[in-house]
């Protein structure tokens, strides 16, 4: 199959400057957003989808933020009222010429051009943090891990791939804090589907057992019928619970677990496929770690979105 592309919609991609259906996905440096995004886009092909980064709108290169008062994490640092201006474009079908900050460098680079295709995939630190942002997007969500696990997977990129030492991060993780919470996470507050991936509480799993998810679906948008689905594929891999969200209010609760064999995680996957009722067979690219790996929490969060993005953009 060409680009792993799905052959769907396809009379919706054929009119003139259509509108994408846009997934924003907000979340705290290293939460998992690129790792999230890039399977999405394998499986929808880059002629069907785009996806881009809105870090990219920092103000300040690295070596300018040594002197400034705050982190990228703060609005300041960002150009978030051109990022607004670009995201409505983007929603509208029209192409945009988005700056683009080096991670690797810390350097603010030549601006490339983005051309909206039928999906709009958008992730970064503060999608979701004006409402003009947020009315961009059909579907939004939270990646919100634990604080320590988080921190881990920062320590080891930051140290693996930008150059850092350990100690510089765990520094600058510190110093972000207070920022991280006056302005990251009360994004996940504002999310249609809040994922976060960690260790069961109270299990003693041996060393290299893969992390569990925990999907929270709150009732802003039409989520896939598990209800259904998991009669359809009956496991204990995967269960849904109704709990109680944050502000009181019953949200219902899908819980993936990292333990289970992955032949019934699986039949999970399947279920959900197939409900989409599309000609392709289940991409095989889902679920898909830096290193090769197949995380299957991973790739259940990344079929949920899949659905909503093929059933909305239909």
């Amino acid at each position: 199959m060409p680009d792993k592309q799905l052959r769907i919609h396809r009379a919706r991609a054929e009119r003139p400057n259509p509108r994408p259906t846009m997934l924003g996905i907000a979340g705290d440096s290293a939460a998992g957003k690129t790792t999230l995004t890039r399977g999405l886009v394998e499986a929808l092909g880059t002629q069907r989808s785009t996806s881009m980064c809105v870090d990219d709108y920092h103000r300040y290169d690295r070596r300018e933020r040594r002197e400034l008062p705050f982190t990228p994490l703060h609005p300041d640092c960002n150009y978030v009222e051109i990022m607004e201006q670009h995201l409505r474009l983007l929603a509208t079908g029209s192409p945009i010429l988005k700056p683009v900050y080096d991670h690797s460098a810390g350097e603010l680079t030549r601006p490339v051009l983005v051309e909206p295709h039928e999906f709009m995939l958008v992730e970064g630190l503060l999608p979701l943090h004006t409402k003009l942002t947020r009315a961009c997007f059909d579907v939004t969500v939270y990646l919100g891990p634990p604080e320590n696990v988080r921190a881990a997977w920062k320590i080891q990129r930051d140290t693996a791939k930008r150059g850092y030492r350990a100690e510089q991060v765990k520094a600058e993780l510190g110093r972000r804090e207070p920022e991280s919470a006056r302005y990251i996470r009360p994004q996940r507050d504002l999310a249609d589907i809040v994922v976060s991936f960690a260790p069961i509480e109270g299990r003693d799993d041996p060393p290299g057992t893969p992390l569990s998810a925990t999907i929270l679906m709150r009732p802003t948008i039409r989520h896939p019928n598990f209800t259904e689905i998991l009669a359809k594929a009956p496991t204990k891999a995967v269960h849904l619970a109704l709990k109680r969200d944050t502000d009181g209010r019953p949200v219902d609760a899908l819980h993936i677990h990292g333990h289970a064999p992955p032949e019934e995680s699986t039949m999970v996957a399947k279920a959900i496929w197939e409900g989409l009722d599309v000609p392709d067979p289940l991409p095989d690219c889902l679920g898909r770690l830096d290193d090769g790996r197949r995380n299957e929490p991973l790739r259940l969060a990344q079929l949920i979105l899949l659905h909503h993005l093929i059933r909305d953009g239909g």
